[in-house]
């Protein structure tokens, strides 16, 4: 029996619009959770969701993130970096080597608000959900033309990807404090 090496920058690389993805371990190598390296370029926010069934877990490798794993007082349907849960619990800013795990259920969502890059490494259980999820992702951001919003929604019904706030991604610059269009 063997495991797996993988060096830096190796991996089967997507790249889209929103973000790029490179599958590090997966369901082919015997995994029973996926694990993605993620660039996740300026303005990206994958808005506040929650899955029935999967758990994830994000380390941040470089850069700020915005981080969000608890479920708020009140759920607001366009964003969710003003939130508060009833502990008390807030947005966080993450800088490199903070981490996020985020068990079934819980309402989460990163996103990054600055004008430069964060890398951060993407553990999602259980295989392959996340790795198919990808695949399709990116033939619907590579369509030519507007992101169509009801394919994404498709997609994330399929996958246990129940949204709450928005997906959005583009400049900071264009985006104001709460992630909309300024």
């Amino acid at each position: 029996m063997s495991g797996l090496i993988v060096p830096p920058g190796e991996g089967r690389k997507l790249v889209t619009k929103a973000q790029e993805v490179t599958f590090k371990v997966t369901a082919a190598h015997g995994s029973v959770a996926s694990i993605f390296e993620v660039v996740v370029p300026p303005g990206f926010d994958v808005g506040a969701h929650t899955h029935h069934h999967a758990q994830e877990f994000f380390y941040v490798l470089e850069g700020k993130l915005d981080l969000l794993a608890f479920e708020p007082t009140t759920r607001t349907g366009d964003g969710w970096q003003d939130w508060e849960s009833a502990a008390g619990d807030r947005v966080v800013t993450a800088q490199a080597g903070s981490c996020m795990f985020v068990p079934a259920g819980c309402p989460h969502a990163f996103r990054n608000s600055t004008d430069e890059p964060a890398r951060m490494l993407f553990q999602s259980y259980p295989s392959p959900d996340h790795e198919n999820y990808f695949e399709e992702i990116v033939e619907i951001f590579s369509a030519g033309g507007p992101v169509d919003p009801d394919a994404v929604q498709e997609l994330r019904d399929r996958y246990d990807v129940h949204q709450i706030t928005p997906l959005r991604y583009g400049l900071p610059a264009l985006l104001g404090s709460n992630g909309n269009p300024a």
